[in-house]
């Protein structure tokens, strides 16, 4: 497993605007913001892609999806937001690290993309 930015993010070695942390996870704003609200959750274990988390992993999984919950509560988004997993090449991951997506702050179209 290559060393990834999520990583020295973690570790705070590059710089994030951290918007939540626990033991578990941690959610910071998106630098490439795709809406007036893009939060970024990532588990602090690293697990590359969704389609490498194991049942071993299920109560991690459950944790991100509630700190997503946890996470647009506090961000203000009253009117629903979007969240997005990319995986792999195909689905838009570009970095190898698992991480939810946290869309909102405007009305968003579908298909996305």
């Amino acid at each position: 497993m290559s060393e990834t930015i999520f990583s020295k993010i973690i570790r705070r070695e590059i710089p994030a605007d951290i918007v939540y942390e626990d033991d578990l996870a941690l959610a910071f704003r998106d630098i490439n913001a795709q809406a007036p609200t893009h939060i970024v959750v990532i588990p602090k274990k690293v697990i590359p892609r969704v389609s490498d988390a194991s049942w071993e992993d299920q109560s991690l999984l459950g944790h991100l999806l509630l700190t997503v919950q946890k996470v647009a509560q506090e961000a203000g988004l009253t009117n629903g937001y979007r969240v997005v997993i990319n995986n792999g090449n195909d689905g838009g991951q570009t970095v190898d690290h698992l991480h939810l997506h946290i869309l909102g702050g405007r009305k968003l179209q579908w298909p996305p993309g």
